[in-house]
């Protein structure tokens, strides 16, 4: 399978061109650097913890002097009142956002007793999950590889060389004024213990096993002698669920210390992830560095093979942050190596973290789906009490940044003044239902969360003189309008994302209560509440307007789409049902663009899965090649200008691939909506549909060749322009089928094969 191989022929020059590996739980990038060779640490619980406390305050008596305000048109006068109200202690306040930072766990360094390296070459071979580096010195071969070990849940590190060698290897910490450290080494163990004053504490260790030689302790590393291997197994514990870090390290041991069966046992959980969904191009692998390729690629080179990889990348980053994870990846994942990341690498709710999921169903990665679900189901308790406390009402009311307390305080001063974050979320809740029509997680995990939002709305939605619930305050997050204020936001009534998120998920709610025949008088209460929302505008331009009324934008090009969420990720725009607002969406996206629109990482990926619904091929491969090229490291990770790693638009990517590829929306299947000219034949297996529908595809010279189905339930199958297709099952006999308005429609068994070709 082509499109598998990161790799580089020189060391990195930053931590964002290191290789990332984890087992969801623990994380390492591997930076190949030679000694010291630097393997940085990371657990997902490991947040500072002095902020885990925090709660709002009852500052629901200024809602109704907001509402006048702002029904009354005086923006600026409620934007203010809102955001002194409404919107925490960070941002323009001035005042330190208390937000816990995701924080580094240390380092692993190893230094070897060798002259100066030739024949360098690292690589992060993604079908096993292993990042490699070797090289010659002295006349040895030499080979470090890292392994993070899904079966065993800990980090390996192997040294080999071709003839006895000998070195150093300790654990160390980056000087932090609030972190306590204390050392431990034995010759089979080294350990650090940290603390962080007013948090959490942690333990990290690295049990060593070496093949002959001789070792000794050297302070608080470990020096060896003409040893033929080093195996370094990493494990990391935290107080972070109350018990001492020792015990969660107790739990995970090395079993044994043969290499190449532990490569089999981690590869006999790692290949049924990877191997889930696949995707094969017929063009050749450049066997250039993946450093040289991009540049080539900058430089108007043609690399058809290089979004292949990057999507399959993708796929590797879900694997290595949400197989055995407890928490979703947040803004970098889980890798992180500063003390105060960007934006406290937290988990942004108004895009990042919808985008890290965006692959997740459709990619076959549904593993990923219960560190996601135990996230929101964590902030369920204190988002009661916050949408009691910030305005008065019953149901959820979720931050639109977080770290991992559960806690849901307003942190970011006039964007945190914004209502949509659990409907948002909730999105995956009801795709997880809709890929795989599993009615015990619907009744148990999503109907639950969706029936609080629905609470919510029906306190929140406020009729206006005309009977219309219009959603107030509202805002389109993190842009403004002329007039709304000198604030970094502008807080209106009723903008179009605030609108589409209300619509959508009382839709689900009122679907989901149907499915479960439970609450009846709600699914009533809801259906009225949702045909009494605003209607959607489209403005001067022939814009879909982003709010109720037709402003100026202060930032035309402005990073964010969010009234684009009915084009994609949602489908409540659709060109024959909706045709004036699919049309006005696209006007949207190019004045977006016309004004330097898509200027970071993930907005990128976001422009590319935007043309991919449009069914736009060109365009969407465009942008997705421009993503790799102007956001990307030299290892692919996806970059936030001016040069912040932030993996929210290494996922995007790989959703703009699968959405180009296979999309199902308003209960159709349409089969390569947006293949690009450059992938002209190739194949794709496990790529899953709304309807519980498994999809393999075949194509040869931009069309068709033959599409494999199977399905979870019994169900009606439509194919959107498929009228041409003929349907067999897999003995090859005819499957009545019916044309209708240019789709084809057939009924499906569960478990059946059903293959369709010209």
């Amino acid at each position: 399978m082509s499109g598998t191989l990161i790799w580089h022929s020189s060391p990195p020059k930053e931590y964002m061109s290191g290789y990332p590996i984890g087992t969801g739980r623990l994380a390492a990038m591997m930076l190949g650097t030679i000694n010291p060779t630097r393997i940085a640490l990371n657990h997902e619980w490991l947040w500072r913890g002095a902020n885990r406390n925090r709660d709002t305050e009852d500052r629901s008596a200024f809602l109704p002097r907001v509402r006048e305000l702002l029904l009354a048109g005086r923006y600026a006068e409620g934007a203010r009142l809102a955001n002194e109200a409404f919107g925490g202690p960070g941002g323009v306040s001035g005042k330190p956002n208390r937000v816990d930072p995701y924080q580094p766990a240390g380092d692993l360094l190893l230094h070897l007793d060798h002259g100066e390296p030739s024949e360098y070459r690292r690589q992060l071979d993604l079908e096993s999950g292993i990042a490699s580096v070797s090289y010659a010195a002295d006349g040895v071969r030499f080979e470090i590889s890292c392994l993070a070990h899904l079966t065993h849940d800990i980090i390996i590190v192997r040294v080999k060389a071709s003839r006895p060698f000998g070195g150093r290897i300790a654990l160390s910490r980056v000087s932090d004024p609030g972190c306590f450290l204390a050392f431990e080494s034995a010759p089979s163990l080294l350990a650090m213990n940290g603390h962080f004053q007013g948090g959490i504490s942690f333990r990290v260790e690295a049990e060593l096993h070496f093949s002959g030689g001789t070792v000794e302790l050297d302070g608080k590393a470990v020096t060896w002698q003409r040893a033929r291997e080093l195996l370094a197994a990493v494990n990391i514990g935290t107080s972070a669920k109350s018990v001492p870090p020792s015990f969660e390290c107790e739990g995970r041991r090395l079993p044994h210390t043969d290499w190449e069966r532990l490569v089999r046992e981690h590869r006999a959980r790692y290949s049924k992830l990877w191997n889930a969904c696949r995707i094969s191009i017929n063009i050749p692998e450049c066997p250039e560095p993946t450093d040289r390729r991009i540049e080539n690629v900058r430089k108007g080179g043609n690399d058809p093979s290089l979004p292949l990889l990057y999507a399959n990348f993708g796929r590797y980053l879900m694997i290595a942050s949400a197989a055995n994870a407890d928490l979703p990846p947040n803004l970098q994942g889980k890798w992180n190596e500063d003390l105060n990341p960007p934006w406290e690498s937290d988990y942004h709710h108004d895009v990042n973290l919808q985008m890290n999921y965006w692959p997740v169903e459709p990619g076959n990665l549904t593993f990923a789906v219960e560190p996601f679900c135990r996230h929101m189901e964590r902030f369920v308790p204190h988002a009661r009490k916050a949408a009691r406390d910030m305005y008065g009402c019953r149901g959820i009311l979720f931050p639109l940044q977080t770290d991992v307390w559960g806690r849901c305080t307003p942190e970011s001063f006039g964007w945190a003044v914004w209502i949509g974050a659990a409907p948002w979320l909730a999105q995956h809740l009801w795709w997880h239902y809709e890929y795989n029509l599993d009615t015990d997680f619907l009744r148990n995990r999503a109907y639950p969360i969706l029936k609080e939002i629905a609470a919510f709305y029906e306190d929140y939605l406020a009729p206006d003189s005309n009977g219309v619930l219009q959603i107030v305050p509202s805002q389109s997050p993190e842009n403004r309008f002329v007039g709304g204020g000198d604030m970094p936001v502008s807080i209106g009534v009723s903008s179009t994302m605030d609108v589409i998120l209300a619509a959508q998920t009382l839709g689900w709610a009122i679907r989901a209560s149907e499915i479960l025949k439970v609450d009846a008088d709600k699914r009533k209460k809801w259906r009225d509440m949702r045909e009494r929302l605003p209607q959607l505008k489209i403005g001067r331009h022939g814009q879909l307007q982003e709010w109720n009324e037709d402003f100026e934008e202060v930032e035309p090009g402005h990073r964010h789409f969010s009234h684009l969420i009915g084009l994609y990720p949602g489908d409540e725009l659709d060109p024959e049902k909706t045709p004036d607002l699919w049309q006005a969406a696209r006007v949207s996206l190019e004045r977006r663009l016309a004004h330097s629109g898509g200027h970071t990482g993930w907005s990128r990926a976001w422009t590319a899965c935007l043309f991919a619904r449009l069914g736009d091929a060109g365009r969407a491969w465009e942008h997705l090649v421009h993503l790799i090229t102007d956001f990307a490291t030299d290892s692919l990770l996806d970059l936030h200008p001016p040069r912040i790693f932030q993996i929210d638009g290494n996922f995007g990517g790989t959703a703009a691939v699968l959405e180009m590829l296979l999309q199902s929306c308003n209960g159709e299947l349409h089969f390569l909506p947006a293949l690009p000219a450059a992938w002209a034949c190739g194949r794709a297996a496990g790529l899953r549909a709304r309807g519980g529908f498994a999809i393999s595809l075949v194509w040869r010279d931009g069309s068709l060749k033959s599409a494999t189905l199977r399905c979870s339930r019994d169900n009606t199958c439509v194919i959107r322009n498929g009228a041409a297709l003929r349907v067999t099952d897999s003995s090859g006999r005819k499957i009545r089928s019916r044309s209708v308005r240019g789709r084809l429609v057939f009924r499906v068994q569960a478990g059946r094969t059903y293959i369709l070709r010209p």
